[in-house]
């Protein structure tokens, strides 16, 4: 029995390990005779056994004090609840309710459960002690072990956007928003205190949400209101922040999110309180977005931009076995997916389930990308490497980078005419990327007749420019260019698009799209969860035969097809 329990001290709770004897005999028959066909939990049960076991979780919790639910049954049943769609309350009721739930578990019949309070606090204490990867490497164990699960062969990558459970702010109301946060949470804490600081025009301005349907009409009314907002806030900092202030106040979190968001938004010099130009803004992945998700950013790809996180997904990718998650990463949505491909390399070679081919699209792939999986990881890095773009910039025939002969032992570059480079430098970009600069004189390039296609320098000392990669990734980048040309690159590569049915099922079935939860470590977490619960349910598909899904056709489609 799991037992009931609403008391949320946490601190004093003690593991109390439970051995899993196997599901109770009442429970087993009762189940089997009213679900013939089987469901999910009954079949991972009956073809996997118990999936956590208390002592996986034994470090969240103390050594002493009274009992503590079971933290097994506890993450059984986020991952369950993330399966299912499922709120706490909910996924607490159908605990009481469900008979295949029981089944899974282990749990008598008449097994009260518990109150729906102790998930969330159960999802605090994994963040808290670092266990938020727990749940899919013990699933991940447990597929190992039936054999549908090994190191090498082949895995594929994408990402996607994860909304922040905050609505998305303009910089006026971004400001409004942050400096009404701080008053409310002044109002409830110190009332007394705060009755001394505002006047009945605050609450006018401040004491409804604020939108930007209700801003005065007009760019300059706009932005005297701005500067009001600015003026307000630094007021009220000043007076928490005074000496004869309760030293108290400075520390309520709504303070200190309005102290760094005013250090963020406005100058102040002397009486004059204004905007900061866009240029003194910082940048968009350090700059609050909201003042009630102190980790969401604000991002932009492809001309959509929203407010919160991304998620990277890894799956495997072999016909004979399910294809498993193995690895979630979640940033901020400012982050971009080249940053994220060695981080993901690095876990999985911590879980030793780091693939020989990792399929992926172009955002995660650069030359050194490609020199370090290879050289560090023994993984074969397959996508796109962006192409020459000299063509963009010119009319017809082009000549690329790739027609230059490089010769890198006496650092000179011969054209395909036969001119010789007359400058060869050694820089780094503002990233600190090594490059090397190679020009070649105008004198040369002026009379050639392949100019047109090569260059549009005019005047100046030299004429057509290259940038190079450090030796190693120039050649490997040259190499890339050419193999993505041919069909053989093309058909290897197509296994890559099948991660967008992964990103598709959790987006439908988990809701992993938006965040149920505030915070980049809460988010991770419920990702984690999500691909887990994917996890389970493909299990239950490749155990019962379910034939994967095929790629929908419109009838549009279908019809032109026909034709």
């Amino acid at each position: 029995m799991i037992g009931v329990s609403v008391d949320r001290g946490w601190g004093w709770v003690s593991l109390e390990s439970r051995s899993d004897v196997g599901v109770p005999e009442l429970t087993a028959r009762v189940v089997r005779a009213s679900f013939p066909k089987g469901t999910l939990a009954i079949c991972i049960r009956e073809a996997v056994g118990p999936l956590f076991e208390d002592g996986s979780f034994a470090e969240a919790f103390p050594a002493r004090g009274r009992p503590a639910i079971s933290p097994g049954a506890l993450a059984l049943v986020l991952v369950l609840q993330f399966a299912e769609g499922l709120s706490d309350r909910q996924a607490a009721d159908q605990l009481r309710a469900r008979m295949d739930w029981k089944f899974l578990l282990g749990l008598e019949l008449d097994d009260p459960g518990f109150d729906f309070t102790v998930l969330g606090d159960f999802r605090s204490r994994l963040i808290e002690h670092g266990l938020e990867e727990r749940v899919l490497d013990l699933i991940l164990e447990r597929i190992s072990g039936l054999g549908l699960l090994r190191a090498g062969g082949r895995q594929r990558t994408d990402s996607t956007h994860v909304l922040a459970t905050v609505r998305v702010l303009n910089r006026m109301e971004f400001v409004g928003e942050t400096l009404r946060a701080a008053l409310e949470a002044l109002a409830a804490a110190a009332p007394q205190w705060l009755s001394t600081v505002v006047t009945t025009a605050w609450t006018e301005r401040y004491g409804a949400r604020i939108d930007s349907y209700r801003f005065p009409k007009g760019e300059n009314v706009r932005q005297k209101w701005a500067g009001q907002v600015g003026w307000d806030g630094f007021t009220l900092l000043e007076a928490a922040f005074a000496p004869d202030a309760p030293a108290w106040l400075r520390e309520i979190p709504a303070v200190q999110v309005l102290r760094r968001a005013w250090v963020e938004q406005y100058h102040r010099d002397g009486e004059e309180v204004r905007w900061r130009e866009v240029k003194d803004l910082p940048p968009a992945r350090h700059r609050l977005s909201s003042p009630y998700d102190l980790d969401a950013r604000y991002g932009r790809k492809r001309g959509s931009g929203w407010c919160g996180y991304k998620t990277h997904l890894s799956e495997t990718c072999e016909p004979d076995a399910p294809h498993v998650i193995t690895h979630v990463f979640t940033t901020n949505a400012t982050v971009g997916d080249t940053e994220a491909t060695e981080a993901i390399h690095q876990d999985l070679a911590t879980r030793d389930l780091l693939p020989d081919e990792h399929a992926v699209d172009a955002g995660y792939v650069t030359a050194a990308h490609i020199v370090t999986a290879r050289d560090r990881h023994q993984v074969d890095l397959l996508g796109p490497v962006g192409l020459d773009t000299v063509h963009e910039r010119h009319d017809g025939e082009h000549i690329p980078q790739s027609a230059f002969v490089v010769d890198w032992h006496v650092r000179r570059v011969t054209c395909p005419q036969g001119a010789v480079s007359v400058s060869w430098s050694d820089q780094r970009k503002t990233s600190g990327t090594p490059i090397t600069r190679v020009h070649f004189a105008l004198q040369d390039c002026d009379p050639c007749q392949a100019r047109t296609g090569c260059t549009m320098a005019a005047n100046g000392r030299y004429g057509r420019s290259l940038t190079l990669l450090p030796q190693e990734q120039q050649q490997v980048l040259e190499q890339r260019r050419h193999e993505q040309q041919t069909d053989e690159w093309k058909a290897r590569y197509n296994v890559r698009a099948g991660v967008e049915g992964t990103i598709s099922q959790a987006v439908r079935r988990t809701g992993i799209r938006r965040s149920r939860y505030t915070g980049l470590a809460k988010t991770h977490l419920g990702n984690v969860l999500a691909a887990t619960a994917i996890n389970l349910i493909r299990l239950d598909a490749w155990l019962t035969d379910t034939p994967l899904g095929t790629t929908r056709t419109s009838h549009l489609a279908a019809l032109d097809l026909a034709a």
